[in-house]
């Protein structure tokens, strides 16, 4: 008794812990897994202990933390090649850290779940954490598509170790250096030479470079007129081909009141397959073609609802579901169809097996509803949050729904020795149309609607007679991006068939896209959105209503960097190189090696510039008024009103002290006043004698000395 008493003293209850991403999160998967008792800055119970980080908590140093010097921006000091790299913890985040880093090295801890996000940031979030705490216990990772609860389940189920993330991590690692190496260098390097801050980015860069590319052809375009004669008989139409204004009107007489002959009929049944499922670039350009939203509400409102169990995880690239999820996808659509107002009464035997591909999955499968949203349905979700549910509900049940099937025909008709051509259009089976077309006529938005041309039996040799007419026409420039066709050319970034005017294609050739092995690409779905954001935020870019528009800095920007970090389709192979890297077939060390390269060659070849292109960023001086002393303009600046001639020192200090103890702003409206008359009026002036306010006419009273004095000459 005396030594199993002793034994059990010795004992010790051994815990896993679980590291999420998010605080939601990890009270997700604590509140599966039993971890009930909450504490501070964690959750535990039933062997498990369920913390979180906060986004990433460890971040790359700051340049000014390697060496003193860094904190000056000089060319001298560049470039900048961290060796070895350092991490931080920001001061906001510190206190979560320190319950992480006690976790971490807890005695009964005796092993760890990774269960950041199943993604590339995801598995850079936890390494960064678990090396700086000095954790070396084992780790298994935990990979999911869903915060359901049978998910979480499944997931804990099948624990992977983290080894096998090793290139994953490399990847995340490679591209996190290489933002920052080209990030910090190219941005100090551009903003020295031209004494402006210039961010420049790996791949917002090029995002911008595509918008510039754009806006010029939109600018060079030159429209042209042109003219088509039309032949009409009862409801028949045809048109001729283009013609200039002289060709047009004589082809007119000539065919008005004359016979028109058909000469060919060509009837074509055509097939037009079912889209494919969401992946979250297919899902946030719809979001913003159908409802406005930016790509970063899109996903923001996704991950809300995937917190909420009710959407799959939305950082995906993939438009498939796994083999194994067949009767998954068929009990969903049943629960669909009696859920979904538009699908009332619909007939739709499912085609499960056309979104079933387990080789055209990546890290996650497609976007799709969750059985708990089947459950719970809209109830309690904000109408931002409805939309996007609605979107992807629809979105399933086209995709296993019959293909769209038509019939089109083609008269050709010689009138006067010309010929002209009528096109039709016959529906044989609405297949998924009529579910999309269910599902669009719920939408407030406006939604372009299949316009049926019908024409009367034809046969060859019949005749009409026909009368004619001519319409003008203008050629029509090409369309500025929207973040819903910008998206679509980042996604394309580095492959032959990159997007240009025809990016309004159908439906069916949209959702079509790219296969997942062949795209290279921009950023990630992840990211875009964030780097859209962030060229608007730093006034490189304008929203102009769903429009994307290159402001006068973001143009200048984009042409004086190099091709090296402008060209869409040379960072588009980096992104390809991260990919390879993550599939263990780069080596991520030769690749680090090159960005490194190209870092110092690019501050080797960029080391001055013309002393024309210094003031390309500057802004434009707004003129105030002419100099008193001297004649020359006089123009606002940050702090006061200044004489354009160096060699004259007239200056008039908006912190006068004239004004502030009159507390009255300074404005350039009074400036102007006193520049061209020599006196303003000055409404609300304050007395400190009275302790009210008054109004007055204000002299500028200037002596010719360092500093200029104002008077007060009387009270209105």
């Amino acid at each position: 008794l005396y030594h199993i008493f002793h034994l059990h003293k010795r004992m010790v209850f051994y815990m896993n812990l679980v590291i999420a991403e998010k605080p939601s999160v990890a009270r997700s998967i604590a509140a599966v897994i039993g971890a009930t008792e909450k504490q501070n800055g964690y959750w535990q119970g039933g062997g498990y202990l369920v913390s979180w980080c906060i986004g990433h908590l460890v971040s790359f140093a700051e340049a000014g933390q390697y060496d003193e010097k860094y904190c000056k921006w000089r060319y001298e000091d560049l470039p900048i090649l961290p060796q070895p790299w350092q991490f931080v913890v920001p001061d906001e985040k510190k206190q979560q850290f320190e319950v992480l880093r006690a976790l971490f090295n807890r005695p009964d801890v005796d092993s760890v779940t990774a269960a950041t996000d199943a993604g590339r940031e995801g598995e850079l979030i936890f390494r960064f954490v678990y090396q700086m705490a000095g954790c070396t216990k084992p780790v298994k990772r935990l990979w999911i598509s869903s915060m359901e609860d049978a998910a979480i389940r499944e997931g804990f189920a099948n624990l992977r170790p983290d080894s096998d993330y090793d290139a994953l991590y490399q990847s995340a690692l490679c591209r996190a250096k290489a933002d920052w190496l080209v990030g910090i260098n190219a941005t100090r390097l551009f903003s020295v030479l031209y004494h402006k801050t210039l961010t420049v980015g790996r791949v917002q860069t090029p995002t911008l470079k595509m918008l510039v590319d754009r806006d010029a052809k939109i600018l060079r375009f030159q429209k042209e007129k042109y003219y088509t004669v039309g032949i009409h008989s009862g409801s028949l139409k045809a048109d001729s081909g283009r013609a200039d204004a002289e060709t047009a009107n004589s082809l007119k007489e000539k065919c008005t009141g004359a016979v028109a002959v058909c000469t060919s009929v060509k009837r074509e049944k055509k097939t037009e397959q079912p889209p494919k499922l969401y992946d979250l670039t297919t899902l946030q350009r719809e979001a913003n073609r159908l409802f406005g939203f930016t790509a970063k509400q899109t996903l923001d409102y996704a991950q809300q609802l995937y917190e909420k169990k009710l959407l799959t995880y939305p950082r995906t690239d993939s438009q498939y579901l796994t083999e194994d999820m067949g009767q998954t996808a068929q009990h969903l659509v049943s629960d669909l169809l009696g859920l979904l107002p538009f699908a009332q009464g619909l007939d739709l035997p499912p085609d499960v097996g056309r979104v079933l591909s387990s080789k055209k999955v990546s890290d996650h499968h497609a976007i799709i509803p969750t059985a708990e949203f089947a459950k719970q349905g809209f109830t309690g979700l904000a109408e931002s949050e409805c939309k996007l549910m609605n979107l992807v509900c629809s979105k399933l049940l086209c995709a296993v729904a019959a293909p769209y099937e038509y019939e089109t025909l083609t008269a050709v008709f010689s009138c006067a020795g010309n010929e002209f051509t009528a096109k039709g259009k016959a529906v044989l089976v609405s297949g998924w149309k009529e579910i999309d077309q269910r599902f669009r006529s719920t939408l407030k938005a406006d939604t372009e609607e299949e316009v049926l041309n019908t024409l009367p039996e034809l046969a060859e040799g019949q005749s009409f007679s026909v009368t004619a007419n001519v319409s003008e026409h203008f050629t029509s420039p090409p369309k500025a991006y929207t973040e819903d066709t910008l998206l679509l050319a980042m996604e394309r970034a580095g492959t032959e068939d990159m997007p240009e005017d025809k990016v309004n294609c159908s439906a069916g050739a949209r959702e079509g896209g790219l296969g997942h092995a062949e795209r290279k690409g921009l950023g990630t779905p992840a990211t875009r959105a964030a780097i859209l954001e962030k060229l608007v935020q730093m006034g490189f870019v304008q929203r102009k209503g769903k429009q994307l528009v290159p402001t006068k800095d973001g143009i200048n920007l984009a042409v004086v960097l190099p091709e090296s970090l402008t060209s869409p389709a040379l960072t588009a192979e980096w992104e390809n190189r991260l990919t390879e890297i993550a599939k263990g077939n780069a080596d991520p060390d030769e690749f680090m090696a090159e960005i490194e390269a190209q870092v110092r060659q690019l501050v080797k070849t960029y080391s001055c510039i013309s002393a024309d292109k210094q003031n390309l960023f500057q802004s434009e001086r707004v003129i105030i008024g002419k100099c008193p002393r001297c004649g020359e303009n006089v123009y606002e600046g940050k702090k006061n009103f200044y004489c354009g001639n160096r060699s004259c020192q007239f200056v008039m200090w908006k912190n006068d002290r004239f004004f502030e103890q009159r507390k009255k702003v300074f404005t350039p409206k009074i400036a102007a006043a006193l520049l061209k008359n020599g006196k303003a009026k000055v409404k609300g002036l304050y007395s400190e004698k009275t302790g009210k306010t008054y109004d007055a006419t204000v002299l500028l009273a200037d002596t010719g000395g360092k500093y200029v004095n104002y008077r007060v000459e009387r009270k209105e």
